[in-house]
C-alpha cells in the first residue's frame, strides 16, 4: 500500500531529467575529454620551464588562463553539489518501495562502503610494504625539506582514544543544517538528507507530496545546471591537464617514479577488485562495465573530484547500468561522501612510504592503527581536490611520522589525485550494481 502511495509522489526520475546530457554521451564525450586529455598533457610540456621556450612566469600565467575553463567547470558544478546531494538523497528514498526496501539497503550498503574501505588500506599498505619504495629516494631530500603547510578549515578531531568517540559521533548530527551546507560538511549534509528523507517516507502522501515536488524542481534546476558545464568538459579537461603539466614538469613525476608506480599499482589492483566483485556478485561483464562506465571514470581522472562527476555518475548508472531511481539516486551520493576507497588506498600508501623515508619501523599495531584511522578519516571527506592531503596529515600524526614528509609527495599529489578519484567513482557505481544485486531487485 505504502508503494503505491508514494508511486505519485515520486519525482520525474534523473534520466528524464538529463536529456541533453544524454546528447553529449551519445556524441562520443569521451572520445573528446580523451582528446582534451592527450592535448593538455603535450601542451604543458611544451610550455613547462623545464623547456626553455617560456620564462617560468610566462608559464605561470599562461597555465592560469588555461585553465580557466576547467576552474569555470569546477565552479560550475560545486555550486550545485549541496542541493543536488539533498535532492539526489531524499527522492531516491522516496522512490524506494518501502521502509524495508531502506532498511536493508542502507544497512548492506553501509556494510559494503566500510568492507571496501578497509580492504583497500590494506592493499595500499600492502604493496608499499613489499616495493619498498622509500629505498629509492634520495636521503639529501629528507634535510630539505620543510613543514607542509596547514591543511586550513576546521580542526579534524584526533581519532585516538576511545573516550573521544561519543563526542564524535555527537558531532556527526548537524546542529544546524544550514550551516553544514554552508561549511561544505558533506557527511553532516548526508545524514541530514537522509532522516529527511526517511521522515517523508513515514508520513501521509498528502503531507509529503509538497516537499518532494519541490526537490524534484530542485534536482531538475541542478540537472540543468550541469547540462551547460558538461559543454565545457573537454576544454575544461585540456587546462587544467596543461596547468598541472606545466606546474609539475616530468623532472618532479620521474624523481617519485617508485613511489607513484607503487600507488598506481596498489590502484590497479583495487580496480582488479571491483570488476571480480561485479562479475561473481552483479554478475555483469566487467569489460561491459568498464566501457559503460569510460565516461564518467576519464572525468573524474581530469577534475580530480567525485562530486564534480556525481551528475553524471548518476546518470550513468541509471540509463547504462539499468540501476532503479531508488538506489542510484541514493547510492551515488551517500559514496561520493563516504565512499573513498582510492583516498584510503592511497594514504595508507603515503603512510608506510613515508615511514620508510624517515628510517622508522612499523610495527603491526601500528598498521592496525593506520588501517583505523585511515578508514575513520576516509568517511565523510570532501569529494574534492587535494583533500587527501589534508587527511593524510591526521593519518601521520597518528603514528607519530613527521608531517613535514608531505613536503616531498606534494609535486606528484596531483596525477595521484586524479588516479585515485577515477578509483573513487568506479568503486560508487560499482556498489549500485552490488546493492541492486542484494536488495533483490535485479533479474538476470
Amino acid at each position: 500500500m505504502m508503494s503505491q502511495h508514494m508511486e505519485k509522489l515520486r519525482p520525474r526520475p534523473l534520466m528524464h531529467l538529463t536529456r541533453h546530457l544524454q546528447g553529449l554521451i551519445q556524441g562520443k564525450l569521451w572520445m573528446k575529454i580523451l582528446i582534451g586529455m592527450a592535448l593538455g598533457l603535450v601542451v604543458g610540456m611544451v610550455l613547462s620551464p623545464q623547456t626553455g621556450l617560456v620564462s617560468a612566469e610566462a608559464s605561470q600565467v599562461i597555465g592560469s588562463w588555461l585553465a580557466l575553463p576547467g576552474n569555470v567547470f569546477l565552479g560550475l558544478i560545486q555550486m550545485i553539489v549541496i542541493p543536488l546531494v539533498v535532492a539526489s538523497i531524499v527522492c531516491g528514498m522516496a522512490a524506494a518501495e518501502d521502509r524495508e526496501h531502506l532498511r536493508r539497503l542502507g544497512t548492506r550498503l553501509v556494510l559494503y562502503f566500510v568492507m571496501t574501505t578497509v580492504v583497500a588500506v590494506i592493499i595500499g599498505i600492502g604493496v608499499t610494504v613489499s616495493l619498498q619504495p622509500g629505498r629509492f629516494i634520495d636521503q639529501s631530500l629528507i634535510a630539505s625539506m620543510e613543514e607542509a603547510p596547514s591543511a586550513g578549515g576546521k580542526d579534524i578531531p584526533d581519532p585516538q582514544g576511545l573516550g573521544a568517540f561519543p563526542d564524535i559521533v555527537v558531532r556527526l548530527l548537524p546542529e544546524n543544517p544550514l550551516g553544514a551546507m554552508v561549511e561544505r560538511e558533506m557527511l553532516q549534509v548526508v545524514l541530514f538528507s537522509v532522516i529527511t528523507g526517511l521522515a517523508l517516507v513515514t508520513m501521509a502522501p498528502h503531507q509529503a507530496k509538497p516537499l518532494l515536488e519541490l526537490l524534484g524542481s530542485l534536482q531538475e534546476v541542478c540537472m540543468t545546471v550541469v547540462r551547460w558545464a558538461m559543454y565545457l568538459a573537454p576544454v575544461a579537461v585540456f587546462g587544467l591537464l596543461a596547468q598541472i603539466t606545466i606546474k609539475v614538469g616530468l623532472e618532479a613525476l620521474l624523481g617519485m617514479a617508485a613511489y607513484v608506480g607503487t600507488v598506481l599499482l596498489g590502484l590497479l589492483l583495487l580496480m582488479c577488485l571491483y570488476l571480480l566483485v561485479v562479475f561473481f556478485v552483479a554478475r555483469k561483464s566487467p569489460l561491459e562495465f568498464l566501457r559503460d562506465i569510460r565516461e564518467v571514470q576519464l572525468l573524474a581522472f581530469s577534475t580530480s573530484s567525485s562530486a564534480a562527476v556525481m551528475p553524471l555518475s548518476m546518470k550513468t548508472a541509471e540509463e547504462k547500468l539499468k540501476i532503479p531511481p531508488s538506489i542510484a539516486e541514493f547510492v551515488i551520493p551517500l559514496g561520493a561522501t563516504v565512499n573513498m576507497d582510492g583516498t584510503a588506498l592511497y594514504q595508507g600508501a603515503a603512510t608506510v612510504f613515508l615511514a620508510q623515508v624517515f628510517g622508522m619501523e612499523l610495527g603491526l599495531w601500528a598498521l592496525v592503527l593506520v588501517v583505523v584511522t585511515t578508514v575513520a578519516a576516509s568517511i565523510g571527506s570532501p569529494a574534492t581536490p587535494g583533500v587527501g592531503i589534508v587527511v593524510l596529515s591526521m593519518v601521520l600524526k597518528s603514528v607519530g611520522i613527521p608531517t613535514s614528509g608531505i613536503a616531498l609527495i606534494l609535486g606528484v599529489d596531483r596525477i595521484l589525485d586524479m588516479s585515485r578519484t577515477a578509483i573513487n567513482v568506479t568503486g560508487d557505481l560499482a556498489a549500485c550494481l552490488v546493492m541492486d544485486r542484494w536488495v533483490g531487485e535485479r533479474r538476470d
